[in-house]
């Protein structure tokens, strides 16, 4: 059976191109535009406000631009919808965790796997040939590539609800893991979080990457993660991108320091 990972060499996995999003005269991204090279960590960075969020939406289909383009793969995928995004291998997790939290973390993660099953709602419902076999594939792949790798095996009969936030951060990103992304998109993925756990997450998204050359799109306010385990960094302002480059080019970018420390301390770095 084919692992999870899924990168291979050639052109940036994703583009956006020029992306504009109005709501209601409210300029929230004016000319976006970013490369997310395959097997690299790109973080996408900003004050509260500066559009982060909101462009993870325009990429995964939730919005759609008034302009500008998202190109996976060099196909423009921009009027795709969002469940066709995820087949093209687009995965995400959220600011919220989004999980069923009355439902188990195994039932959980194997949601996201589901959207790789051929049955049709008729099999599906009876759960018999072979909507059954697909069903025990996918359960026996994502307790050996999903479960064991993200170390939660002791808990993946517990209800999501009995979980700590930490964990049901971990939980949710395996739930994306077991989509076979070609892209994982994190959004925000130890706020909230204690040192031991920012640790273990910043572990897990590292050898996501390494181990498996998938590429991860970020979005973190921990500047010390974000400058640790990025390769690129695109930094936004008002729904503009400001800066990019790599953690050492940005951390020292005089607008990059007027966005987050004010007018002052811009002049004496670029001094």
């Amino acid at each position: 059976m084919p692992t999870l990972s899924a990168a291979t060499a050639g052109p940036p996995l994703l583009e956006v191109e020029g992306a504009h999003l109005t709501f209601g005269g409210i300029h929230v991204l004016s000319g976006v535009s970013l490369r997310a090279q395959r097997g690299e960590i790109t973080a996408v960075i900003g004050p509260n406000g500066a559009g982060k969020t909101s462009l993870f939406n325009a990429v995964s289909g939730f919005y759609r631009p008034q302009r500008g383009r998202v190109l996976l793969e060099g196909t423009d995928i921009s009027r795709e919808r969002p469940h066709r995004r995820a087949a093209l291998g687009l995965a995400r997790t959220f600011q919220n965790v989004a999980l069923f939290r009355g439902m188990t973390v195994l039932d959980n993660i194997k949601l996201g796997g589901h959207t790789r099953l051929s049955a049709n709602p008729l099999t599906a419902m009876k759960y018999f040939g072979s909507a059954r076999r697909e069903e025990m594939a996918l359960r026996r792949e994502i307790e050996r590539e999903v479960i064991d790798f993200l170390e939660i095996d002791h808990i993946r009969h517990l209800p999501v609800a009995a979980l700590s936030y930490g964990l049901q951060k971990r939980v949710e990103l395996a739930r994306a893991l077991a989509m076979r992304p070609r892209l994982l998109m994190i959004d925000e993925p130890v706020a909230g979080m204690n040192r031991e756990e920012t640790e273990d997450m910043a572990r897990f998204i590292l050898d996501i990457q390494e181990e498996r050359g998938i590429s991860v799109l970020l979005i973190e306010h921990d500047m010390g993660l974000v400058m640790d385990i990025s390769n690129h960094v695109v930094v936004l302002n008002f729904g503009q991108v400001i800066a990019e480059g790599t953690p050492a080019q940005v951390r020292s970018h005089p607008e990059v320091v007027r966005a987050y420390l004010g007018e002052q301390a811009a002049r004496k770095v670029a001094a």
